[in-house]
């Protein structure tokens, strides 16, 4: 048994087809499948139910991909302890954020690293903040930036910015006649949401107090599996009001779509963004070093947590 054998069964775990899995192991589908039997031969269990239509893991196949998944992420953290003792700010680092931060942030943050470390090769992921925490979990991915406290055991976390909320409005609503909003002035029906998945939507949730309140039957248009993008082109169409983060009062919408934007009035409604790592993650300086850099970059509508 060796480790590549254990790459086949977490390809063929992931992808349930053999082709896919092969071409993912850059292996012959043969080879992939004759490694598979020789490791279930040698375990003297059946990984994986196989006939011409699908592939499915069985019970004690899932029980041996958690540890086959352990061992690589194990050895990969072997190579990183290596590579971080030579040079922590050389190398790839795999960096996820979710839909709300990843598009406002990205640009600025490049440029950057770019200057600051250039032989660092960030590879980006961008996900919903669940899907973010188990692969930061599973040793899938280096570091996240987050707006939420980590909810999965081993994840620390340092503070990189407080990001206020703004008031997206269309042109000519009664509320964009003053400098800023009080979100109490917002009937539940006309506020846009993210779907579900999205941080930012509980967060608006949270800061509207529309718990008991806001209803489908009451809600303006349904806006399941959205985009901020396309709550702002809603906003533009003139069918509702909604909450964006600072960082993106930098794009385009800002200028030519449609939209008025206020501060909010109380100024105590926003988001904390952090950098996100697992304990005991093998380049702590670079962790340290991409926090530094981030907030040397930040928009003078952020409250930076780092000088």
């Amino acid at each position: 048994m060796n480790t590549r054998d254990l790459e086949y069964l977490v390809a063929l775990a992931e992808e349930l087809h053999f082709g896919r899995a092969a071409q993912r192991c850059h292996a012959s589908q043969p080879a992939l499948s004759g490694q598979l039997a020789k490791l279930e031969a040698r375990l003297g269990v059946q990984l994986f139910e196989r006939n011409r239509r699908r592939v499915r893991l069985t019970g004690i196949g899932a029980e041996v991909l958690d540890r086959a998944r352990t061992i690589l992420r194990l050895v990969e953290e072997m190579a990183d302890v290596a590579q971080a003792h030579r040079d922590p700010l050389v190398g790839a680092c795999a960096l996820g954020m979710p839909p709300t931060i990843g598009p406002y942030l990205t640009p600025r943050l490049l440029p950057a690293v770019k200057r600051y470390l250039p032989d660092l090769r960030l590879d980006l992921i961008e996900d919903f903040t669940d899907s973010l925490e188990d692969r930061l979990a599973a040793g899938r991915l280096d570091l996240a930036i987050l707006a939420t406290t980590p909810a999965r055991p081993g994840l620390l976390e340092t503070p990189l910015y407080e990001e206020p909320f703004w008031v997206a409005l269309p042109n000519g609503h009664a509320l964009a006649a003053a400098d800023d909003v009080d979100l109490a002035d917002i009937a539940a029906r006309e506020l846009l949401l993210l779907s579900d998945g999205h941080c930012l939507r509980d967060q608006v949730y949270a800061a509207c107090n529309l718990d008991g309140i806001r209803s489908d039957d009451e809600a303006g248009p349904r806006t399941q599996n959205t985009s901020l993008s396309t709550l702002l082109a809603l906003v533009g169409a003139g069918e509702g009001v909604t909450l964006v983060p600072a960082t993106s009062l930098a794009e385009a919408w800002t200028t030519d779509g449609g939209i008025s934007v206020r501060r909010e009035r109380s100024g105590t409604v926003g988001r904390s963004v952090r950098l996100v790592h697992r304990d005991g993650y093998a380049r702590p300086a670079l962790a340290e070093r991409l926090a530094d850099i981030v907030a040397g970059i930040l928009p003078d509508t952020v409250h930076p947590q780092r000088r």
